[in-house]
């Protein structure tokens, strides 16, 4: 299969380099809470990410991990620090960051009157994939992520199993060298989490950038090269699994989360 990213020269470059995809800086953002009073989502929050790497954002519910990956996806804006994606500024070049990155979230919905082939169709074209290449990239996809028994039923039909595989599928059919997962095996079985995974490290293998989400600590452990664990809108840590296991002294991920958030009661 020929993809269309090859059209695209920093989407070429992401395959053969090991590049800086995403760097965020001193990243901070608050919300009104009631008159007067406002709360900090997220303070001072800086990491990077290269092409073929998987890169994990663990913690809690409520820590500040959607809201991060909601400023990296343009959704939201900072109110301090600054966050660039393909070495575009989110805040001021947002059109340029949406095309380098697919995004999948629980905040997006389905068109419940379409199926997942159109949809796909419907941003494949949104997208300026190359109109020749398309169908066979829908079909690509369908078939990575298993979706051929209801790729043509509409959307208010489907699990809410079925319906987070065509939220992937969507979020990849324009073949985006970054691609950012917000919890994105929460509502899935085991056999589809399996695929999900393997879809992940596939994508790794091809020079993609993966930041996900979650607070499933035997997924990060599998599939992150590293994480940052975040707690209370503040990253308390951030290496490879090995690298946190020496700063705390434990043998296990959740031991080691456990340790930097004091068992997890510092969300926010």
């Amino acid at each position: 299969m020929v993809s269309a990213l090859g059209q695209f020269e920093t989407g070429k470059v992401f395959r053969e380099l090991r590049v800086r995809t995403i760097e965020v800086k001193q990243l901070s953002k608050g919300f009104m809470v009631k008159r007067d009073v406002s709360v900090k989502a997220i303070e001072d929050i800086t990491f990077e990410c290269d092409s073929g790497e998987i890169f994990g954002l663990l913690g809690p519910n409520g820590a500040g991990k959607t809201t991060t990956l909601r400023i990296i996806s343009t959704l939201l804006s900072p109110d301090s620090g600054y966050a660039k994606v393909a070495g575009f500024d989110v805040a001021t070049q947002p059109e340029q960051v949406r095309k380098h990155i697919g995004l999948v979230s629980s905040d997006i919905s389905m068109y419940s009157r379409m199926t997942p082939r159109e949809i796909m169709r419907f941003v494949g074209r949104l997208s300026r994939y190359p109109t020749e290449l398309l169908e066979g990239r829908i079909d690509e996809v369908i078939s990575i992520l298993k979706m051929s028994t209801f790729a043509d039923t509409f959307c208010e039909k489907l699990s809410s199993g079925m319906r987070q595989r065509a939220s992937i599928a969507r979020a990849i059919v324009h073949d985006p060298p970054i691609i950012i997962l917000d919890e994105p095996t929460s509502t899935l079985d085991v056999a589809a989490i399996r695929d999900v995974h393997v879809f992940m490290s596939e994508a790794k293998a091809r020079g993609k950038t993966i930041l996900f989400s979650t607070h499933i600590m035997s997924e990060a452990q599998k599939l992150c090269d590293r994480l940052a664990i975040i707690d209370g809108g503040k990253i308390r840590a951030m290496g490879t699994f090995e690298e946190l296991q020496a700063q705390t002294g434990a043998t296990e991920l959740e031991q080691v989360f456990l340790s930097l958030t004091n068992g997890g009661e510092n969300g926010t």
